[in-house]
């Protein structure tokens, strides 16, 4: 943050911070109030929050997961993580480009899609089994393939983190655009414990720590069919 510091430049302001809080306060319970007039904004942060939080269920269970129901030491699972970071890297990058020739809408559709198919091989994967097949005690295919899923959603979780704010830049008042911020990042705090929580239930429920990641399936599902309701700045055109 030092060169932040040193070279951004700021502007003085002479207003008494308790006279700004207190108009920023006020301001932001009007946008409140008048959010549901502003229908696609409404849903894009309802849906963002759905599908945001079942990323983080994602990045927070991944290596439980990956202790309990693989057995993996934490050398293995230091691995995966770097994995997923090194991916997440390079496809941000890429999908950069994408989003500018597509627009944002489309590529979290497709990170939250891919996001759902890598969430079912999960859930699908076991010690001994694959989606109920049966391998050898010895065989490595469900160590691989779970890093595949690791690899996959370091990609599309990346991308998909990146897209949203892009896509908040389409549907936010440009005269208002700190606090659409604000907005995006409250409604990701405000449902930070539902994923931790239902894959807690299920878990619980079920006695599988494998099925208990299965509500993330559900939270990306809900967060994908919003998103076709909310209409981007082109589709207004």
């Amino acid at each position: 943050m030092i060169p932040f510091f040193l070279w951004v430049k700021d502007e003085p302001r002479r207003e008494k911070i308790g006279n700004a809080v207190s108009k920023g306060l006020s301001e932001l319970v009007t946008t409140l109030r008048n959010l549901p007039q502003r229908r696609s904004l409404a849903l894009y942060l309802l849906s963002s929050m759905f599908y945001r939080d079942a990323l983080i269920g994602l990045y927070a269970f991944g290596g439980i997961y990956a202790s309990g129901v693989l057995e993996w030491s934490i050398v293995q699972i230091g691995i995966f993580g770097i994995v997923a970071a090194i991916t997440g890297a390079i496809f941000c990058y890429i999908g950069g480009f994408v989003d500018q020739a597509i627009g944002p809408k489309k590529v979290i559709a497709i990170s939250v899609s891919v996001l759902i198919l890598v969430s079912i091989l999960i859930v699908g994967l076991s010690r001994d089994a694959i989606f109920g097949i049966a391998v050898a005690p010895d065989s490595t295919l469900p160590d691989s393939l779970f890093i595949f899923a690791g690899a996959c959603i370091g990609a599309a979780g990346g991308v998909l983190q990146a897209s949203s704010r892009t896509f908040l830049v389409d549907q936010a008042d440009p005269e208002r655009m700190t606090e659409a911020f604000g907005l995006y990042a409250l409604t990701g705090k405000a449902s930070a414990f539902l994923a931790p929580t239902l894959i807690a239930v299920f878990t619980s429920l079920s006695g599988s720590q494998r099925l208990g990641v299965s509500p993330v399936i559900g939270l990306f599902a809900i967060g994908l069919i919003l998103l076709f309701w909310v209409r981007s700045a082109e589709e207004y055109r």
